[in-house]
């Protein structure tokens, strides 16, 4: 039979083969594992079979723990079914391991093994997650490539049902579950023949049934529970042969050969790496480079971990190894080694000549693995005294357990082909790097590969492609350092990034850039131009830029640089290279229609408008250029500036001496100043009305009103407004003033400007970032020079004065046009000198902290918001632990001031200002007042000696009564951390709830939950949602005293500010529910309208604004107010067929689409109308 070969990454390899052996799925998304999750749900959506003829039954939980219990369900009632989690989400589901594994029930959880959260969250690759769950009676299977993902993912399956245990198959998150790799694929024909159909009959019979009643899950007693628990060894001494049977199938049919503990190397070695996962691969090439140098050094790779065989570890290494470095993926503190090293040294306990055995950690974090630190892994064995409790890929030079870091070698064979991609987030770089890889590998006989870096911010931040293709299995686990080809799409990336560094000699590199001629050579840096003459490198520029907004793609260039690399390249013929181009277009975006296709093939047309640039040799002696001083920090240049250039790397651990918790500072995003849009808003003051609109809706705080008195306006000689209001800024000069290079150019401001009609209409407008460049020094001036003035008014009254008042929530790494950020922004201007921040894990908390980017600040005061992120699925219960400390604290505050205003030795002054503190603490206004009177005199009783005043020094910072904010998303609230958030208002205490409901998963890419409304199209809803949106709302209103409001900012500014400062004000739990649009939602309009689809929502009657109020119910006033004004029904379809995720149901599944329309309408009507006899209710006190 020919070999059948697909180009996908190893999630699509786990979910290809898990669909084939399940008849259920319970899933839940977390990266990096949710798209195994995503594949099934399309697949069954799609109508395609698994091995017993029928499609997987697809079922989302609302928590993994929820999963777990589900599969454990499903298994005990006889149907096969699979789950796919990582990090975390393996953590919630370990009570159901065990119980899954001490009942025997046969089922395999897929797992992107991945990093958990400690000092920091990371949603990148290692192994503490699987070793957390080592103890539960899984059996546990390693794979280290696509291709091991798609053979030994099959032996996962067939040895759980021979065996009866349980499997956990895991491989590397990003590096294997992102990796793209050609491979050879297996189907069902294959591998249904090896089912062994009497234990899958035998385990249908024991599926709990009334017809043949038994018990499980019992009690049991100290007397016998010790040797029951002992009665499963024989389950677990059987697994080891079965798994090595099943592995000697797969070889047979694939030709690759497999075994539970796999040796490559020399047979005479004397020094052995053993470790698991994809390093083996980059281990795989040391040993061959090291080899041909003639060293004997071998690698043991693990498969099984999980029943550890010793006998067949001994067999696998050469009995010539003298030495051995056992590498582990994981860290765990306190112990005497990591959990494979000891289990190693374990075996060898006892043996006669046993070798020499030290441990080491590599590649935490997805750390990058390459060769040469498994070269020094060699070297250390060889030292009379090896290192042992290593690490490898950092610089420890504070415990000094690092290995010398070694030179790059460039490996991976002859006629290997490497490119470089550098793309902005959400540009489409990284999905059409992804089709460029599979049109290569599925037109040419090329093995390719292709795996994807990022930074942590959303679209709009860092990526980079690492692509390679060339005539071998490419085993490089590790990014590219070498590259023939670089393309990079962002300009400004050339003075950030070192972009061609490792470049090869006579490579190239292509430019997206705005420059030509005289423009672009002066605008390069030297050090570019030295590089390009240097090594002999063809240059080409493209203004794909401009090519896309003439075409009507907006920022999206990728399509135009994905012709411009195939046509420059030419690694396949252009003709087929458009053939195939135009073809993936249609896959990939005819959900969106066929205006976008067509758009794209103009793309692709238009791609061969590059340039050639001629490199002057004379670039080859220019010495780089002058650097701009910087007033930064040390802090941001030594550590966050090494950072954002993508270099971390080079950090030794010294550099986080005392930030060793994960402390960081707030502010370092405004250090940024990226310059990534190409087109920014610009000011035109005789149209301006000074409404400030255009600073309330801004998604990344970068557009600003600024108050000028005189003193501060000499000196500035930009353009300045005679202030119009309010009264208390007579005399003074108004400016709206724009950071354009922290602009992300979603363009909101100039949608939402009402501008002056007779004086000409808008006073902002998009031009091209080049243009405002001038800005810069404007908004430097401003911001360093221009007092706030938010002192002199109330900046809470109305939407205007807010904006007057510093966002001290700015230059997020959110999209651009996020629909959450203006609500965050908005809560730090009211609230944010005394606010405190529990965040949920999701987009809120990528973006408000992310090392090294911190967007919260201070004010002139150095006071802020203090944000903190605990997990997903606790993010209320942990600010209600804040709420209950602070409470803690001021009561032991008031003890304090009350014990000194009854002592005769406490001055009078003293005693007034504490009884002002007593009389207002849980005033925010009068507690802050007070606080400021009694600081001083605190501080100069402590001097004398006071030793209560001591105490209360310590106390001071909780003076002034705290603002508790808790943030999240709709995947937190409305799912995971449901039962928190429903404990927590529960308990009475004074906290504001805020979620900022995007009715998807956006952190994860867009999976549906209890938000998504009917019909809408989602991951894990692939034919649409089938159940109404859930109205968390109305479940809070009925315990009668919570505040809850359901809010829209882009349909009314002051219900927003309204609800928001009635919530704060309330003294006791608040939620609010605010609608926020998200890239998940696919706005035909673009997220440059995403303010007004939040009017349309509104006005439509998809979304409904509404306030309850506790406390008019003391007035005998109706607590319920409706704010949303009649809908306008007839425009609801127009509404929902302008965004994707619904337009995308009507193409796909046409009937099904007018249905489900229909009852999301229908389901709109119901809400509104009980929202309308809510509000008609008689709540007036009986006489």
């Amino acid at each position: 039979m020919a070999k059948k070969f697909i180009t996908c990454d190893g999630n699509q390899a786990a979910a290809h083969i898990a669909y084939m052996f399940s008849e259920v799925a319970a899933i839940y998304p977390i990266t990096p594992s949710s798209t195994m999750a995503e594949y099934v749900d399309d697949w069954a959506a799609q109508g395609r079979k698994n091995m017993f003829g029928e499609t997987v039954l697809v079922q989302e939980m609302q928590s993994e723990g929820g999963a777990a219990g589900a599969v454990h369900g499903s298994l005990q009632a006889g149907a096969l079914t699979s789950t796919f989690t990582a990090s975390q989400g393996l953590l919630l589901m370990i009570p159901n391991m065990y119980k899954i594994a001490g009942e025997f029930l046969p089922c395999v959880f897929h797992v992107s093994a991945r990093t958990i959260a400690s000092h920091a969250l990371s949603i990148f690759g290692d192994h503490q997650d699987v070793m957390s769950a080592r103890q539960t009676g899984f059996a546990m299977l390693s794979e280290g490539s696509v291709q091991e993902v798609m053979d030994l993912a099959g032996v996962a399956h067939l040895a759980a049902i021979k065996t009866r245990v349980p499997f956990v198959s895991f491989f590397d998150g990003f590096r294997t579950s992102h990796e793209i790799q050609k491979i050879e694929s297996l189907d069902i024909e294959d591998l249904k023949p090896l089912v062994d159909q009497e234990a899958l009959s035998e385990f249908r019979a024991r599926a709990l049934s009334p017809e043949h009643p038994v018990a499980r899950g019992m009690a049991e007693n100290p007397e016998t529970f010790f040797a029951h628990r002992e009665a499963s060894n024989p389950f677990y001494q059987s697994v080891p042969e079965v798994v090595e049977e099943y592995m000697a199938e797969i070889s047979k049919l694939t030709g690759r050969q497999y075994g539970l503990f796999n040796y490559y190397g020399d047979p005479e070695a004397d020094r052995v790496i053993i470790l698991m996962g994809s390093a083996a691969e980059a281990t795989r090439e040391a040993i061959d480079y090291l080899r041909e140098k003639g060293e004997k050094v071998g690698l043991v790779c693990v498969h099984l971990y999980r029943p550890f065989s010793v006998k067949h570890l001994l067999a696998a290494v050469p009995k010539t190894a003298k030495r051995i470095a056992v590498l582990d993926r994981t860290k765990e503190p306190g112990a005497n080694g990591e959990p494979l090293y000891l289990d190693v040294k374990e075996a060898f306990y006892g043996t006669e000549d046993a070798p020499l055995i030290v441990g080491g950690r590599y590649g935490l974090g997805s750390n990058d693995t390459t060769p040469a630190q498994m070269m020094a892994v060699y070297e250390n064995l060889q030292l009379p005294e090896p290192k042992n409790h290593f690490t490898v890929g950092i610089v420890d030079d504070v415990t000094f357990t690092s290995l010398p870091q070694k030179e790059e070698v460039a490996l991976g064979g002859d006629g290997m082909f490497q490119a470089k991609f550098y793309g902005l987030g959400a540009d489409g770089t990284v999905g059409a790097n992804k089709n460029s890889i599979k049109i290569i590998g599925e037109t040419t006989d090329k093995y390719c590969q292709a795996y994807f870096s990022y930074d942590s911010k959303k679209s709009g931040g860092f990526t980079c492609s690492h692509l390679r293709f060339g005539d071998h299995p490419i085993r490089s686990t590790y990014l590219v350092t070498t590259p023939n080809f670089v393309a990079c799409h962002v300009q400004s990336y050339m003075r950030m990034y070192d972009v061609l560094r490792g470049i090869q000699q006579n490579g190239t590199f292509l430019l997206n850039t705005i420059w030509e001629g005289d423009d672009l050579v002066r605008n390069m840096p030297n050090k570019i131009k030295r590089i390009l003459a240097q090594k002999n490198i063809k240059f080409y520029t493209i203004n794909a830029t401009k090519i896309a907004q003439e075409i009507g793609l907006g920022n999206r260039t990728n399509t135009i640089l994905q012709s411009a690399f195939f046509r420059i390249t030419g690694v396949i013929p252009v003709e087929k290279a458009v053939e195939e181009m135009k073809h993936f277009i249609v896959k990939s975006y005819s959900k969106k229609g066929q205006d976008i296709v067509d758009k794209n093939y103009a793309a692709v047309d238009r791609g061969g408008e590059y340039q050639e640039v001629a490199v002057d040799a004379a670039w080859a002696n220019l010495t780089d250029d002058d650097q701009k001083q910087s007033d930064a920090p040390a802090f941001i240049t030594d550590i966050v500036k090494v950072i954002n250039a993508q270099v971390g790397n080079d950090l030794p651990v010294s550099a986080y001496k005392g930030l060793e918790d994960g402390t960081w500072p707030q502010g370092t995003a405004a250090y940024e100043k990226r310059g990534v849009s190409a087109f920014v808003p610009t000011w035109t003051p005789e149209n301006c009305i000074q409404c400030n609109k255009c600073a309330y809706v801004c998604p990344h705080a970068c557009i600003r009103p600024f108050v000028l008195d005189e003193e501060e306006k000499t000196g500035f000689d930009a353009t300045t407004l005679e202030m119009k209001a309010p009264a208390q800024f007579k005399g003074m000069n108004f400016r709206i003033q724009v950071s354009v290079l922290d602009c992300t150019g979603c363009s909101n401001c100039v949608d939402v400007c009402p501008g002056n009609p007779r004086a000409g209409g808008k006073a902002l407008g998009m031009v091209g970032l080049e243009q405002e460049l001038s800005e810069v020094a404007n908004w430097e001036y401003l911001v360093k020079n221009v007092k706030s003035k938010q002192n002199l008014l109330d900046t809470t009254s109305n939407p205007k004065n807010t904006q007057f008042a510093t966002p001290l929530f700015e230059f997020s790494g959110a999209c651009a046009g996020c629909g959450e950020t203006p609500y965050v922004k908005l809560v730090s201007q009211l609230f944010g000198d005394r606010e405190l921040v529990a965040n949920a894990t999701g987009c809120s908390s990528i973006y408000s902290g992310s090392i090294p980017s911190t967007p919260y600040t201070t004010n002139a005061e150095g006071h802020g918001p203090a944000w903190a992120n605990s997990l997903f699925e606790d993010f209320c219960e942990f600010g209600l632990g804040m709420t209950l400390a602070n409470k803690k604290m001021r009561d032991r505050i008031q003890r304090l001031l009350e014990q000194s205003m009854a002592s005769e030795h406490v001055g009078e002054d003293f005693k007034a200002a504490a009884q002002e503190w007593v009389e207002g603490r849980e005033n925010a206004t009068a507690s802050k007042a007070a606080a400021q009177k009694l600081k001083p005199l605190i501080e100069a009783g402590k001097a004398e000696g006071c030793p209560v005043c001591a105490q209360l020094s310590e106390l001071a910072h909780f003076l002034t009564k705290r603002s508790q904010w808790i943030i999240g998303g709709d995947g937190a609230a409305y799912d995971i951390g449901y039962g928190g958030l429903d404990h927590v208002i529960a308990s009475g205490e004074d906290v504001n709830i805020l979620v900022l409901d995007t009715e998807v998963y956006s952190n994860t890419g867009g999976q549906s939950s209890k938000s998504t409304p009917i019909g809408a199209v989602a991951k894990f809803a692939a034919s649409g949602k089938r159940i109404r949106k859930k109205d968390m709302g109305m479940i809070a209103t009925s315990y009668g005293y919570v505040y809850v409001a359901q809010i829209a900012m882009g349909a009314d500014h002051n219900q927003t500010l309204k609800a928001i400062r009635e919530a704060e004000a309330y003294p006791g739990p608040s939620l609010i529910i605010a609608y926020s649009p998200c890239i998940a939602h696919g706005l035909k309009a673009g997220m440059g309208k995403s303010q007004r689809e939040e009017e349309l929502a509104v006005k439509c009657g998809y979304w409904h604004l509404w306030r309850y109020n506790p406390a008019l119910e003391a007035e005998g006033k109706n607590p319920f107010l409706l704010d949303s004004k009649a809908p306008k029904w007839e425009d609801f379809q127009d509404f929902l067929t302008g965004e994707v995720r619904f337009q995308a149901l009507k193409k796909q599944f046409p009937e099904q689409a007018g249905e489900l329309f229909q009852a999301c309408e229908e389901n709109a009507k119901r809400r509104y109308q009980s929202y309308v006899r809510m509000s008609k209710a008689d709540w007036s006190v009986e006489e």
